[in-house]
């Protein structure tokens, strides 16, 4: 990653999958320490800045039910709820590992989050502290990818690094096809023309116009987000320069 781009402040994408590890379902503690120690060495020994934007989809998604007789707006409203849960325990875990958190909604719950305000958001990250933005856009019909574009973009991040189970973005499927080709290096306008799901079509389109660069990478090398060792996909912008 870092002959293409050296961040100081990133947007950390994480699924609510990601947080299910080796369970079917919830939140697994052991995947809780692992990925907090990985985003405290971020922090404490790379010095990077921090903002992270959590899934629910560990617990609902509310796609799930748009086949059915269930309301969307409603479905999407449940799975922004399921991201609050996610941030307890995530949160909990980070600051047990010794960096302190703050958690921002873009759904009013102030009884356990602060409310999304970018600039307050901005002054806790100059502090040290991992922002975790949780409840989405606050709006139906929009994903947690797309949350992390606007989230990025708002808090001046210099890419969105979304974790994943494989280590970038391949042309196919790598554990279906054993020819799939692995991408070191895309742009965003390629992302969109091909149809690489790296994240929906409506945070790609977010990221091209804004020119907000997009790292791929797997949960397992977190740490070493910025350095020359990571594996991973580098999807830029249209300013970006070779």
């Amino acid at each position: 990653m870092k002959q293409y781009h050296t961040p100081k402040r990133i947007l950390l994408k994480l699924s609510g999958e990601a947080l299910q590890w080796k369970q079917w379902y919830g939140i697994d503690p052991e995947f809780l320490t692992y990925i907090a120690e990985k985003i405290v060495y971020l922090v404490q020994v790379r010095k990077l800045e921090i903002a992270i934007v959590i899934g629910g989809g560990n617990i609902f998604r509310g796609i799930q039910l748009e086949e059915g007789w269930f309301d969307r707006v409603i479905g999407d409203q449940m799975g922004m709820m399921a991201t609050i849960i996610n941030w307890l325990a995530i949160g909990e875990a980070i600051e047990a590992a010794g960096v302190d958190v703050r958690v921002m909604s873009a759904v009013p719950t102030h009884r356990v989050a602060e409310d999304f305000i970018a600039r307050r958001a901005l002054r806790h990250i100059e502090k040290g502290r991992v922002v975790i933005c949780v409840g989405g856009t606050g709006n139906p019909y929009a994903t947690t990818d797309s949350a992390s574009v606007l989230r990025a973009l708002e808090l001046q991040c210099d890419c969105v690094v979304k974790s994943t189970k494989v280590d970038g973005i391949y042309d196919k499927d790598p554990k279906k096809h054993a020819d799939a080709v692995h991408y070191e290096i895309l742009s965003l306008e390629e992302a969109l023309h091909k149809n690489l799901r790296i994240m929906d079509q409506t945070a790609i389109a977010l990221a091209h116009d804004e020119d907000m660069p997009i790292f791929v990478c797997r949960i397992e090398d977190t740490h070493l987000i910025g350095s020359d060792e990571i594996r991973g996909t580098y999807v830029h912008t249209k300013n970006h320069k070779k």
